[in-house]
C-alpha cells in the first residue's frame, strides 16, 4: 500500500472511530478487570448492539437526502408491538409476524415520504406528528401490558450464536452490509445522494427529488421493521414503551460516524463503528452505576460536537474549492 493511500485512509473519520471503539473497548475491559471479555458478557454486548446498528442505518437512509426521521424509534416499537400481537392473539406463526413488522414499518416510510412530497412540509416536523401518532397506534394495540411467551423458535434465534456472535448481531452486519451496497452501486442508491448533495443540481440531471424522498423515508421505515424483528426475537417480551430510548441513538450513531446533516455524504462504516461506541458508554454506565443522565450529557455533547466538525469541515472545503 503506498503511502499515499495509507494517509487518506489515516485521514478519514471511520479510521479514527476505529480507533477510539478499539482503545474504549480495552479500556473498559481493564477496568472491569477482564470481566469484559467473558463469553456472557461479550454475548450480552453484541446481542445488544444490533437495534442500534440498525436504528442509526434508519437515521442515515433519511439523513442522506438532508432530512430527519423523528418517527424512527416510536415506529420500532409500533412493530414490535403488531409482531407480538400477530404471534399471540392472531395466532400466526412467526414468519408471517416478521413479514407484518416489515410491512408495517415500510408502509408507514412511505405515508412519512410523501407527506413531506405532498404537504412540502419539512421532514422534521412530518415525522414529529407521525411519531405521536404512531406512539398512540403503539398503546392502542396491547395498552400498558406486556407480551410475552411467543414464538419460541423465534426466540431461539434471538439467543442463538454463530462462532461466538450473536445471530442477530450478524443479521445486524448483513443489512448494513445491503445499505452499503445500496448506496454505492444502486442507481436509486446515488439518487438518493445527488438529491441531498443538490436537490437542484440533481433535478437538472433527470433525477426525481420528490422519489428519492419517498424511497429515503420508505427504506428508513423498513429498517425499522428490521429493528423491530430483532428487538422481539432477542428481548423476550415487548410493551408499549419499546422504541422510547431509541431516538438520540438514532442520531447519535450516523452523526459521530461522519454523516452529514445537510444530505449528501453517508458512512455505514463509521454509523455502526459509532454505534459501538455508545454501546461502549451504556455498558460503562451499567457496571459503574453512574447516572443515566450524565451518559445522555455526554452522547448529546459529543453529537453536537460532531455536528459543529462537521460544518466546519464543510466550510474549510468550501473556501479550498
Amino acid at each position: 500500500m503506498s503511502a499515499s493511500r495509507t494517509s487518506v485512509i489515516a485521514g478519514r473519520p471511520e479510521f479514527t472511530l476505529a480507533l477510539l471503539a478499539a482503545a474504549g473497548f480495552v479500556a473498559l475491559s481493564v477496568a472491569t478487570g477482564g470481566g469484559m471479555l467473558s463469553s456472557g458478557t461479550l454475548g450480552a454486548f453484541f446481542r445488544f448492539l444490533a437495534v442500534p446498528i440498525i436504528i442509526g442505518l434508519s437515521q442515515m437512509v433519511v439523513l442522506a437526502i438532508g432530512q430527519m426521521n423523528l418517527s424512527v424509534g416510536a415506529l420500532t416499537g409500533l412493530c414490535s408491538m403488531v409482531a407480538a400481537w400477530m404471534m399471540i392473539d392472531a395466532g400466526l406463526p412467526a414468519p408471517m409476524a416478521v413479514l407484518g413488522a416489515l410491512a408495517v414499518g415500510g408502509a408507514a416510510g412511505l405515508v412519512n415520504g410523501l407527506l413531506v412530497v405532498f404537504t412540502r412540509i419539512n421532514g422534521f416536523i412530518v415525522t414529529l406528528a407521525t411519531m405521536t401518532i404512531i406512539e398512540g397506534l403503539r398503546y392502542g394495540v396491547n395498552g400498558p401490558d406486556t407480551f410475552q411467551g411467543y414464538s419460541p423458535g423465534l426466540r431461539d434465534i434471538g439467543r442463538a450464536s454463530v462462532l461466538g456472535l450473536p445471530v442477530v448481531f450478524l443479521v445486524a452486519l448483513a443489512v448494513a452490509a445491503l445499505v452499503g451496497v445500496f448506496f454505492a452501486r444502486t442507481v436509486a442508491g446515488r439518487q438518493l445522494l445527488a438529491t441531498g448533495g443538490s436537490p437542484f443540481a440533481a433535478r437538472l440531471s433527470g433525477v426525481s427529488n420528490d422519489r428519492s424522498i419517498i424511497v429515503a423515508h420508505g427504506l428508513s421505515g423498513l429498517l425499522a421493521g428490521v429493528a423491530a424483528i430483532i428487538t422481539v426475537a432477542a428481548s423476550g417480551s415487548v410493551n408499549s414503551s419499546i422504541g422510547d430510548d431509541l431516538l438520540l441513538p438514532s442520531f447519535a450513531a450516523p452523526i459521530i460516524g461522519g454523516v452529514a446533516l445537510t444530505g449528501g455524504v453517508v458512512s455505514v462504516v463509521g454509523t455502526c463503528l459509532a454505534a459501538f461506541l455508545v454501546r461502549l458508554v451504556d455498558v460503562m454506565q451499567a457496571q459503574f452505576g453512574i447516572n443515566p443522565r450524565w451518559i445522555d450529557l455526554i452522547v448529546g455533547a459529543v453529537v453536537l460536537g460532531a455536528v459543529l466538525l462537521g460544518t466546519v469541515r464543510q466550510r474549510l472545503l468550501r473556501r479550498s474549492s
